[in-house]
């Protein structure tokens, strides 16, 4: 009844200054307006570190003026501060270019009828619970091996809120939502080398978390792991990317096929559409309507509707990922990515984690990637990397002071075989990712 009411004063205040900006002539207007509450906890050594209340929210306004467009946000929800924050965007307006290409997302195009996607699941913000979640990860942590000689904390986030859009096709709407996580981060000491290393859960319902226990023996398990990492020579091998790490593989393709790097004309894979980018067997789903789903929503920012979608088919790229403006600039129709991706599933050969160890046979196991040096322009692949090294289908030993290297659209063709454990816990479902040759410095 709470958050019902919530959203109900929400809408309202979109409603309001969508009414204000018609009246002060706007010839077109969109607000969104977002409220969350939450808890934060950090602890360290079993010692409460940082208790943080959440209480936030905020409305943005942008108006158009013809072509012109202004806009302008306030965290004060009161008629004067509404009745300003319209006021600044029509001045605003005023001293802007024209752009042709600018304006809210076509009337045809809104998620008037949407589906609930049960995407909240209120829990009290008890501070007392979550206190005990994150020092018993740290106990469970510190106690799981004797190697494990400190940790670098634990943390537990409640977060419940709710997001309203409205525009002057007379579209306005909003749902609620909530997010739970927990993580544990240790460090461990065996001969003088030092490595950290860490485990999180995160979920819609705070019930589907993975027990404090279990994080904080998995943060154990992955830190002792990494203890005495040895370089390896510079070689050419295949690289596995563990399934925790293949969606940050794909975050560059989705990089790369965004329209704002597409009308920029800094993408390389600009005009790709139609064309082969991966294996012929290799296919990416978009599913925003999952239930519970962390990354579904039934519509984008610009209350453009949401819908199934398949982005990449037998290896061909089926479309880019567009805005409304990014659209008009190419000469396109938005595809409901205002916001970003929602739910991405990447299609697996079978082959479970051990299973494509075996397929790899002797290669790089990569755990953790570091550095920037990834350029979607010309999509030259540069990272530091850790990981383990493996020899017929088994793990030898860690390895780490590594890097790997490649060209994205040389490397996407490259890829082998996806993982059939899949990582869950983000945007982009897949497993580990097997390319069948990389660049790999070392010694």
């Amino acid at each position: 009844m709470q958050m019902q009411k919530q959203l109900t004063d929400l809408k309202q205040a979109v409603e309001d200054v969508l009414t204000l900006a018609k009246k002060r002539g706007a010839t077109a207007a969109e607000a969104s307006i977002s409220k969350v509450q939450g808890i934060a906890i950090g602890s360290r050594l079993k010692e409460v570190e940082t208790v943080e209340f959440t209480n936030d929210g905020g409305l943005g306004i942008t108006v158009y003026q013809g072509n012109k467009k202004g806009s302008a946000s306030t965290a004060d929800l009161s008629r004067d501060a509404l009745n300003l924050t319209v006021e600044k965007a029509i001045e605003i307006a005023k001293h802007t270019g024209e752009d042709p290409c600018s304006g809210p997302a076509d009337k045809a195009l809104m998620a008037f009828e949407h589906p609930d996607l049960d995407l909240y699941h209120p829990e009290a913000l008890d501070t007392e619970k979550a206190i005990e979640m994150a020092i018993a990860a740290e106990e469970a942590a510190l106690s799981a091996d004797s190697r494990i000689i400190n940790s670098d904390g634990a943390s537990y986030n409640a977060n419940l809120g709710a997001k309203v859009y409205g525009n002057s096709h007379g579209f306005i709407a909003g749902y609620p939502s909530s997010r739970f996580s927990m993580s544990c981060v240790v460090i461990g000491e065996q001969d003088g080398d030092m490595q950290r290393d860490y485990s999180y859960t995160v979920s819609r319902k705070a019930s589907d978390l993975v027990l404090p226990a279990q994080i904080g023996k998995e943060a154990a398990q992955h830190t002792v792991s990494r203890l005495g990492a040895r370089k390896i020579k510079t070689a050419k091998v295949p690289v596995l990317f563990h399934r925790e790490l293949a969606p940050g593989l794909l975050g560059h393709f989705v990089s790369a096929i965004s329209g704002g790097s597409l009308y920029r004309k800094s993408s390389f894979l600009l005009d790709h559409v139609n064309k082969s980018i991966f294996p012929e067997w290799f296919n990416i789903v978009e599913k925003p309507h999952i239930r519970n789903g962390l990354a579904s929503s039934p519509f984008d920012n610009e209350g453009v509707v949401t819908k199934d979608a398949t982005i990449v088919d037998a290896g061909i790229l089926q479309q880019y990922l567009l805005t409304s403006y990014s659209a008009r600039k190419l000469g396109l129709q938005t595809t409901g990515h205002a916001g970003g991706i929602h739910n991405w599933i990447v299609k697996d050969t079978g082959q479970d984690d051990q299973a494509m160890l075996k397929e790899m046979g002797t290669g790089l196991l990569v755990t953790e990637v570091m550095g920037q040096g990834v350029n979607i322009v010309t999509g030259d692949y540069s990272r530091g990397a850790a990981g383990f090294w493996v020899e017929n289908g088994e793990i030898q030993y860690p390895v780490h002071e590594i890097t790997i290297a490649g060209n994205l659209k040389d490397l996407f063709q490259r890829i082998v075989a996806v993982g059939s454990e899949k990582e869950l816990r983000g945007s982009i479902q897949t497993g580990g990712i097997l390319i069948d040759e990389m660049q790999v410095a070392g010694s």
